[in-house]
């Protein structure tokens, strides 16, 4: 089984977890591929950033949604049109964490994979 990081980025942030306040975001798309399966998941975690520097990512305020499964492999296409999708899915997993991410804050380079 293969694990990619399609997607990696941070993002300022609101969300309240467990009584400790969270200023950032780590958002990511993964694909997973294995015996001619491919399947895509987008995830979103909340954590403290309580300095500029820190980027302790706690897992304790995370929420995930598969977005697509089936046969085949990679494909740029297909990822392009997920990623297009980031905002839009990402901002109903925070809703779910009660949090926002604020889209034009980021705190790194995104990477691709």
């Amino acid at each position: 089984m293969k694990v990619i990081d399609v997607f990696e980025g941070y993002y300022a942030a609101e969300c309240l977890a467990n009584g400790r306040p969270r200023h950032a975001a780590k958002v990511c798309l993964t694909a997973t591929s294995d015996a001619g399966t491919i399947s895509y998941v987008w995830q979103i975690t909340f954590f403290p950033h309580d300095t500029e520097d820190d980027f302790g990512v706690s897992y304790d305020a995370e929420a995930s949604r598969e977005i697509y499964a089936g046969k085949g492999r990679r494909s740029k296409k297909r990822e392009a049109g997920l990623l297009e999708e980031r905002e839009s899915v990402c901002d109903e997993l925070a809703a779910e964490l009660k949090g926002k991410v604020f889209w034009d804050s980021p705190l790194r380079e995104i990477r691709l994979g």
